[in-house]
């Protein structure tokens, strides 16, 4: 059965921040302004961000929770659409308000409608297309009429700087008088923001607005063959090996030892991602559904920082799968890189923009450096 999507959402809380400002909201670490900030910000190009946090108190503006239903609030499906009519609800995201309940869960007690089947998909970047692919199979085989699957993150709540007190205390090294945390934690306050998204998908089009119907989507992993890149809860050992918050002798060591940050191992992540991305899993996807470059009429690919955007150029045209620069498009650079979000945010603005046109063809690309885990998507305007 083909399932089609009638409507994408997306909600960036607060005023966009500039890096001038970042900062400002996030806070000084250590009171001492970050040294690699510029370079990292010069890296990824991130104009502008958003984050989930008054810029006069310093405290939170909303949690996960309402970040994803007030994405889920501004669908607009169908005329007399109402969340009451939604059968099932997928939500993923890498950061949830709590260890239990499941997102998906408090995110419908946060809406308040009517009962129906919830889901909560857990990963970090890859959170919101297995929620999204778990809502198009649910359509697509019959068990529901339509379904709501949402990416969200709240990444500001990681970043802040008194996230970071107590941390490394008896550790810390100084150079020039400056606390030095490390780099595999700190360039991340510069990458990552706040923002959900929701898409609304259907066995019934709608008459009287574009839809887009999902042709295919693969998700492989490639964490039988890699190890760890990017985790929280837990700290990374010498032998590539992940020991888990639980298994530490207190939480106040897991705490000390900063094992509720955002990590990741940077020399990992330049070295494998691209490889599997488009060496090991572009071949095989352009193999099962016998894909041409010239089958594209939109690539939307998430990537965490422009630093990227010309290393994924390249490789694909090295396996012969070369998409002009022109049929791109990213909004990494004024919306940020929202995780879980990004890939519905990017659909978001692109769908309500008028620029796609009937029968062009969608090719959506999302990795996820956590275990590298890949995941396209192929959609058609019809």
């Amino acid at each position: 059965m083909d399932v089609y999507i009638t409507d994408i959402s997306a909600f960036l809380p607060n005023n966009p921040v500039s890096s001038e400002d970042m900062e400002k909201i996030l806070g000084v670490v250590d009171h001492m302004p970050s040294r690699i900030k510029k370079i990292i910000l010069k890296s990824n190009n991130i104009q502008e961000r958003y984050y989930a946090i008054d810029p006069a108190t310093g405290r939170a503006t909303h949690t996960n929770v309402q970040l994803t239903a007030e994405a889920v609030r501004r669908l607009k499906p169908y005329q007399g659409f109402s969340f009451n009519d939604i059968e099932c609800l997928c939500c993923g995201t890498s950061s949830p308000d709590q260890l239990m309940p499941g997102h998906g869960l408090m995110v419908h007690g946060e809406m308040g409608s009517h009962p129906c089947e919830v889901v909560t998909t857990a990963g970090i970047c890859l959170s919101g297309m297995t929620a999204l692919k778990y809502a198009y199979m649910n359509v697509a085989l019959g068990f529901t009429k339509n379904a709501v699957a949402t990416g969200s993150d709240l990444a500001s709540s990681f970043i802040r700087a008194q996230f970071f007190k107590g941390v490394n205390q008896k550790k810390k090294t100084f150079l020039e008088k400056e606390a030095l945390l490390p780099f595999d934690t700190t360039f991340l306050r510069w990458m990552l923001s706040d923002g959900a998204g929701a898409v609304f998908m259907t066995s019934t089009p709608v008459s009287d607005k574009p839809v887009l119907r999902i042709d295919w989507i693969e998700h492989i992993s490639y964490a039988g063959e890699l190890e760890t890149c990017m985790y929280s809860g837990a700290k990374k050992n010498a032998n590539g090996t992940i020991t888990g918050w639980r298994d530490f002798s207190s939480l106040q060591d897991a705490l000390e030892e900063g094992a509720f940050l955002i990590k990741q191992d940077v020399k990992l992540l330049d070295r494998e991602a691209l490889k599997v991305a488009v060496e090991k899993t572009l071949p095989r996807v352009i193999e099962k559904h016998d894909l041409s470059p010239s089958h594209i009429d939109w690539f939307l690919p998430h990537y965490s920082s422009e630093y990227f955007r010309t290393k994924l150029y390249e490789h694909m045209k090295h396996v012969n799968f070369e998409i002009s620069l022109d049929r791109w498009f990213s909004n990494l650079t004024y919306k940020g890189n929202t995780g879980a979000a990004s890939i519905y945010i990017m659909m978001e603005e692109l769908f309500h923009s008028d620029r796609i046109k009937r029968g062009e063809r969608i090719l959506c690309f999302v990795p996820e450096s956590g275990r590298f885990s890949m995941c396209f998507m192929m959609l058609t305007a019809v």
